[in-house]
């Protein structure tokens, strides 16, 4: 059993905007910045290798905490690929019915966005890469992939029937020798830094 914790990558303009970021490659917002520079990983996740989607947002997220060490870079870990809801406000396409959108907490596992991929997809681009982990890791990454991890992990669901997943905090999550996530732990905030 290995475990990872899941961490989602701070704001850039298009969350403050509402827009349905994918695999759009936005920086992160100054104000983001400034945020994680007073934050540090806690312990025991402040001394185990750090993994990072290769978009910007998470990258840069997971080099402001890795205080000095390498940041591997792990394709698996990019956001889900969302199409042609891409750089749209999730309310201006629910207002057009011929955008065919649906919240993509909702999409279900095999339903694609036009264009884009599944929750299917996703766990078939994931499972090989956390089944090659051979240790403890933190895994910064986005909040379609973290949804898709949490859910297999049977995490505790918001109203709306989705995983809560909010930012400065970290995701323990229990893996089987397949990459499957077998369990999940409450999550622990990431540390002011001294």
């Amino acid at each position: 059993m290995i475990r990872v914790a899941l961490l989602r990558h701070f704001p850039t303009d298009w969350n403050g905007e509402a827009r349905l970021q994918g695999r759009t490659d936005r920086p992160l917002t100054d104000a983001a910045r400034a945020r994680l520079s007073g934050l540090c990983l806690p312990p025991p996740w402040h001394e185990v290798p750090l993994f990072a989607s290769p978009l910007r947002r998470a990258r840069d997220t997971a080099e402001a905490l890795a205080d000095g060490r390498a940041v591997t870079s792990a394709p698996a870990l990019v956001e889900q690929d969302l199409g042609a809801w891409e750089g749209r406000r999730s309310a201006d396409l629910l207002a057009n019915p011929e955008s065919e959108f649906v919240p993509t907490h909702r999409l279900g596992w095999t339903v694609r966005p036009p264009g884009g991929e599944s929750h299917a997809d996703m766990w078939a681009r994931l499972r090989p890469f956390l089944a090659g982990l051979t240790g403890p890791a933190v895994l910064v990454t986005h909040k379609g992939v973290m949804r898709v991890l949490l859910t297999l992990a049977d995490a505790p669901r918001t109203d709306d029937g989705a995983p809560e997943i909010r930012r400065a905090r970290l995701y323990p999550l229990d893996l089987g020798p397949d990459g499957t996530p077998t369990a999940w732990s409450p999550p622990v905030r990431l540390a002011p830094r001294a």
